[in-house]
């Protein structure tokens, strides 16, 4: 049976009409599926946190020019140790990966008949991971050499870097911290050394100081307190930096059986490390002459201004960049980060490292060398200790998308901590109730009241996202002390779960 052409032609208009409706009903309800997988949930996020808490977030594709998810993303927070992610990339593109520390031991004088006929230098870079025992083994090649005698003096340079080893903004209070360890031009053993404190017996008597490592001297003021007492809730201990690394003990401690074991930072690198090298001196057999000196400016010649050779007697070098960028991504690391920072100032300008130096050409290679713009960004260290550091998520969303596109070069993201598997995500109980352990790479970032997380996520469906919440403003009232972050695990393990199932 045939129709009549009008009313097939009829009958495809009407179906076409059908279908456009169609497919316009599902436009519409893909659009307000997204908007409430990606715009509403945010919302309802918020009476989770704490009372005045500010969140920050942006989730965008890898690749995309357009967030996902855009919540306040354009406001300044402070960035904390997800700052590191900057000075990572920063480093790779000015330092290279075959970047090393190197420490060396060196003189400008001749050896006869087992006198150095003049002066012995320590030239220190900056190495972070510098150790004694590497010390001691310079030494020991030195007497190799045949050397018994320096004339001279023991010069122990520190040039590499200048101005003040801790960054302006960072807490005073923690700079005896062994987690916020100046990161001088000398640094051995992390500059970190361990002391017991044990209370006295008698309430009243002052608590003591059990043997420590030379050549740091601690004294001890502090006041035992009877178990119980009314003053001890209040009470403080404090650590008190003195000239040349003398520390005074002050304050009180409740009486106690087992000591206290405390981590404490060296506040001068130079004269920790001569001091120490003086005594592996004396130790090895080898006399010194002269007297142990700090040279803080870099030797020039008088004609060219250029540095004067010297003969290489030992020298020892660090891990190369990638691996020490490793170690400060997955543990966060804040002296790697720092040390870095410095000397990334110092190889860019050829000048001494500051930590002016260290901002102004992070910011330069960014621009530069990864197309970057920090804008009205400010950046005050490579660790993210300093509270005037501010950053926005959509400013680290452009460095988290770079890294992310040139991975195969960088290989940024295998440094950063796994969830649920490896440095500060191993315990992150908001991404295990998320189900997204071994999905998410990302940097960390914690300060007073501050809980960020900057880096990755690979989705259900196998999108690749990258993401950035900078969370500030984080408290809760003194009775909550002990569950404080109960908040931030309802809160996160809802967002990463969703982004996770609905992306």
């Amino acid at each position: 049976m045939c129709c009549h052409p009008n009313l097939a032609f009829m009958k495809i208009t009407y179906l076409s009409r059908i279908v456009n409706r169609l497919a316009y009903t599902v436009t519409i309800m893909m659009l307000c599926c997204n908007m409430r997988v990606h715009a509403e949930p945010i919302e309802s996020y918020i009476p989770s946190l704490p009372d005045g808490a500010n969140l920050a977030l942006i989730v965008q594709k890898i690749g995309s020019k357009t967030p996902l998810i855009n919540y306040h993303a354009d406001r300044m927070a402070l960035p904390a140790s997800t700052q590191k992610v900057l000075t990572a990339l920063a480093a790779l593109l000015q330092l290279g990966a075959d970047f090393r520390f190197t420490t060396t031991l060196e003189s400008p004088a001749t050896v006869t008949n087992g006198a150095l006929s003049g002066d012995l230098i320590i030239r220190f870079s900056g190495d972070p991971t510098l150790t004694r025992q590497q010390l001691r083994d310079m030494i020991t090649t030195l007497k190799k050499t045949g050397i018994r005698r320096i004339t001279g003096n023991f010069i122990v340079d520190t040039s590499v870097f200048s101005s003040h080893d801790m960054a302006p903004g960072w807490s005073w209070n923690d700079t005896v911290q062994c987690f916020s360890t100046p990161p001088a031009a000398a640094i051995i053993d992390r500059n970190c050394f361990f002391v017991s404190l044990q209370s006295a017996q008698d309430p009243g008597n002052t608590a003591f100081v059990e043997p420590y490592s030379y050549p740091v001297q601690v004294s001890s003021e502090v006041r035992t307190l009877a178990k119980g007492s009314v003053e001890a809730q209040y009470c403080e201990l404090d650590i008190v930096p003195g000239e040349l690394n003398q520390f005074t003990l002050r304050g009180c401690l409740t009486r106690r059986e087992d000591p206290i074991r405390l981590a404490i930072a060296i506040q001068n690198g130079a004269s920790y490390a001569g001091a120490i090298l003086k005594n592996e001196l004396k130790k090895a057999g080898i006399q010194l002459d002269g007297h142990l000196r700090q040279q803080t400016i870099a030797a020039t010649t008088f004609l060219n201004k250029s540095k004067p050779k010297n003969n290489i007697l030992a020298q020892v070098q660090s891990a190369p960049l990638p691996q020490l960028l490793k170690a400060m991504l997955k543990k966060s690391d804040n002296l790697i980060a720092d040390s870095i920072f410095r000397t990334i100032g110092h190889q860019r300008f050829d000048v001494p490292g500051t930590w002016r130096a260290g901002a102004n050409a992070v910011r330069q290679v960014l621009r530069e060398k990864a197309r970057i713009d920090l804008g009205n960004s400010i950046v005050v260290d490579g660790s993210g200790l300093s509270r005037h550091n501010l950053l926005s998520p959509t400013t680290m969303m452009q460095v988290l998308q770079y890294i992310a596109q040139n991975d195969k070069k960088l290989n940024i993201i295998s440094m950063l901590p796994l969830s649920g598997h490896d440095g500060t995500l191993l315990y992150r109980g908001s991404l295990h109730e998320a189900g997204v352990t071994g999905k998410v790479s990302a940097k960390t970032g914690a300060l007073q009241g501050v809980y960020n997380l900057a880096g990755f996520i690979t989705t259900a469906s196998g999108q690749r996202m990258a993401f950035v919440q900078f969370l500030s403003g984080y408290a809760v009232p003194p009775e909550a002390q002990r569950n404080r972050r109960v908040p931030l695990l309802r809160f996160e393990s809802r967002l990463y779960k969703d982004i996770y199932k609905n992306n």
